[in-house]
């Protein structure tokens, strides 16, 4: 799949300061994608408990949760080899703040979070993307790999929620397409707004004014 249409698929592009601070805070950033990693793979698997039933799930559920403990592995080598310790972090806002738009009566408790799995792995993507061109030849070449399964996971996860709207029938398309611009536009807000924390998945930097002023200082 082009990344494109992952890009058309998202509401906006990562703002340069976020590329900017990921550049000046990379071993935060590489344990923060390990974390991410780890959280893909137990969200599959939670879905996979959840949903035993669901072939199709159980099979793109399975290759992913898979494949993200792979990448695990390998962000946690680069780490080791950078000198970088693996150690726990506080969550962003980002994954808990889409999480609150999930209903919480089935199907649609499982369309919602199919779709927030579609744009965490979409922006993952893109992320991956905007800051190959500025990384070291190592850690460049490995982004990039992760690029073909990324865009991938995110496919799997929009084909998933559209199968389960499709199943409904009736209105359940209409209602798939409203849940997707209901996200977007929250994800769009969560990603151009100032941030406290720095993550993978974090806003604009939080820019405070110097000290002995009230002037607010602007992210552009």
């Amino acid at each position: 799949m082009p990344l494109s249409e992952l890009k058309q698929f998202l509401g906006c592009s990562t703002p340069k300061a976020w590329v900017d601070q990921a550049l000046q805070e990379q071993d935060v950033l590489l344990i923060d994608h390990a974390h991410c990693e780890k959280k893909a793979a137990s969200t599959a698997m939670q879905l996979m408990f959840r949903h035993p039933t669901r072939a199709d799930l159980l099979t793109k559920m399975s290759r992913l949760a898979k494949e993200e403990l792979i990448h695990f592995e390998q962000v946690c080598r680069i780490m080791r080899q950078r000198g970088i310790v693996y150690d726990h972090l506080d969550a962003c806002r980002y994954v808990g703040s889409l999480r609150q738009l999930v209903r919480t009566h089935e199907p649609a408790k499982l369309m919602d979070t199919l779709i927030i799995g579609a744009f965490v792995e979409a922006r993952s993507c893109e992320r991956f993307e905007a800051l190959i061109p500025h990384l070291d030849e190592s850690l460049a070449k490995f982004y990039n790999s992760l690029l073909k399964s990324e865009a991938r996971h995110y496919q799997d996860y929009l084909d998933l929620a559209k199968g389960v709207a499709l199943e409904v029938g009736g209105s359940g398309l209409e209602d798939y397409h409203q849940r997707i611009a209901l996200v977007r536009d929250l994800e769009v807000q969560l990603i151009t707004s100032q941030d406290p924390m720095f993550r993978f998945h974090s806003g604009l930097p939080q820019i405070t004014a110097p000290k002995g002023t009230n002037k607010e200082v602007n992210n552009e």
